[in-house]
């Protein structure tokens, strides 16, 4: 039988390694993992998770605990795609995005966990099946790191097998993200493809600026130069700057991802499975994307989105991010060749090590 007879929710508080700083969100002195268990009457089950830079998790858990949860017992878990937009009618005079779109992005993740299983099949061959493994890239949150550090930072990605890599940008001065740029661009050499993401932290005028004066480093994308509902500042800054642009990870909604595409003139797409209605929410905007022939990409969530990006024809960069949640798995992310490999074993292939994480558990409500 596949109706559903309890989803259940719990909230993780992951401390990271050091403090770590972007030019918008302040300091993350650790990360909340909310973890989503759908049951199954016959007794199988699916997780799935969603994530946060320390602020918010409380809801999210007690959202899917008190509103999701009660909403789905009985309903079938065969119908992922239409349990995810009822869910999301279901709250949306209250959600229409923010938490909701993070709660309903864990239980989707656990749906399509189950779908998985059920058909035997690693999620990258449900996805799409263009393939197993994607271009993958280090994603730093390194804005604080002194320029030492950096490089230091920069030179362990390339030791992991990396090929590429991106840093924040927002210092106080555009000639310190001038500066900054330009010592890693000479330790990684000419050829490596490198980013830059200012985490909407700067305006039209202040994007194009910084990007004119690094337009001779051969930077791949400039991620977020503005605030993501400036749609058209997108376009404008793109243009006039002359590097690509790139944003999703603040893009919840499928109406946002249309807005963002039609007027944005991206380079690359960013959907975040935690974030925009977990699985069928990126799935249905990378189908979006490719409609526009723009490159699918990722944003954290490493160790799912990793089988995402590698089963769509149009898949771009996998983001190895800094909030090492498949730390916390039986199989963290495996790098071969420059490359992120997806899982094969049936599921979504992450199955959280819950004795490694138990100790961070949050209880109550």
């Amino acid at each position: 039988m596949s109706q559903i007879r309890s989803v259940d929710a719990r909230l993780f508080e992951i401390p990271l390694d050091e403090v770590l700083v972007d030019a918008k969100h302040g300091d993350h002195f650790h990360f909340h993992l909310i973890t989503a268990t759908v049951t199954l009457e016959d007794g199988r089950s699916g997780t799935g998770y969603t994530y946060n830079g320390g602020r918010g998790g409380h809801a999210t858990k007690a959202m899917i605990k008190h509103d999701l949860a009660p909403f789905l017992v009985g309903k079938d878990a065969n119908d992922v795609e239409g349990l995810c937009d009822e869910m999301d009618w279901h709250m949306h005079y209250v959600g229409r995005g923010g938490i909701l779109s993070f709660a309903i992005s864990a239980v989707d993740i656990a749906l399509w966990d189950l779908r998985c299983r059920a058909l035997e099949q690693p999620l990258w061959k449900v996805a799409g099946g263009a393939g197993k493994t994607c271009l993958a890239y280090g994603g730093g949150i390194d804005l604080a790191f002194p320029l030492p550090k950096l490089l230091k930072n920069i030179q362990g990605y390339l030791d992991a097998g990396l090929e590429a890599v991106k840093i924040k940008v927002g210092q106080p001065s555009e000639a310190e993200d001038v500066a900054r740029i330009r010592a890693v661009r000479e330790l990684i050499g000419p050829e490596r493809a490198f980013m830059i993401d200012a985490n909407y932290s700067m305006s039209r005028e202040q994007a194009i600026s910084l990007a004119r004066a690094v337009g001779d480093q051969n930077l791949l994308w400039f991620e977020e130069p503005i605030i993501p509902d400036d749609y058209e500042g997108f376009a404008i800054v793109g243009e006039e700057g002359g590097i690509p642009t790139a944003q999703g990870e603040n893009l919840h909604t499928i109406h946002e991802f249309k807005m963002a595409l039609a007027h944005g003139n991206l380079g690359f797409l960013q959907p975040d499975a935690s974030n925009c209605l977990g699985i069928t929410g990126w799935l249905r905007a990378s189908e979006l994307a490719k409609a526009h022939g723009v490159p699918v990409c990722s944003h954290g969530m490493q160790e799912l989105q990793v089988s995402l990006v590698s089963a769509q024809q149009h898949g771009g960069w996998l983001e190895v991010h800094s909030f090492p949640i498949d730390r916390y798995t039986t199989r963290p992310l495996v790098i071969e060749d420059g490359r992120a490999v997806a899982p094969d074993a049936p599921g979504t292939g992450v199955t959280f090590d819950w004795d490694a994480i138990e100790e961070f558990e949050v209880r109550g409500d």
